[in-house]
């Protein structure tokens, strides 16, 4: 039997987007929603996606 997942929680801890695997970042062998998540936030806090309280 096998599972095909299609959405996924940001790997990032503070956000709560859930993200398709078609359309995520992949950094570090885990999926994030963005550019922001992906790089650990060095550019800016957030995710800059309406209603996610990620900061970073």
């Amino acid at each position: 039997m096998s599972v095909n997942v299609e959405m996924v929680k940001c790997a990032c801890t503070d956000c709560v987007c859930v993200v398709s695997t078609d359309n995520a970042v992949k950094a570090d062998g885990r999926i994030f929603c963005g550019e922001n998540c992906a790089n650990h936030h060095q550019q800016s806090t957030g995710c800059d996606h309406a209603g996610c309280p990620c900061h970073g």
